[in-house]
């Protein structure tokens, strides 16, 4: 879907606005996997297997800001990078409109 998308508007100048779009995805990402942990316990166990030490996991885990606040804090941003989404299969818009546009 993102591809089709990209090869219908490339013709235009949207590299801006799918930096833009590309930097809410990301979020929107996080703040999913951040809902989708539910509990205050799975939360921490997760920030430690990402690599965050243990008194700093439990605070984070038991933040009160909401899910989306904690996407766009160091919380998420430090520990689910850009890296480790595409390893689970993120492709970026970006580097989709460089290829489409390369042809």
């Amino acid at each position: 879907m993102q591809r089709g998308w990209v090869n219908y508007f490339k013709l235009g100048s949207i590299k801006l606005k799918l930096k833009k779009l590309d930097e809410w995805l990301r979020n929107r990402l996080r703040y999913c996997i951040w809902h989708d942990w539910k509990k205050p316990e799975r939360k921490r166990k997760n920030l430690i297997r990402l690599g965050i030490p243990q008194g700093q996991a439990y605070a984070w885990s038991r933040t009160r800001k909401g899910g989306w606040a904690v996407a766009q804090s160091p919380i998420l941003n430090t520990t689910i990078t850009l890296g480790r989404l595409r390893q689970r299969g993120y492709i970026s818009m970006i580097d989709i409109y460089t290829k489409a546009t390369e042809k």
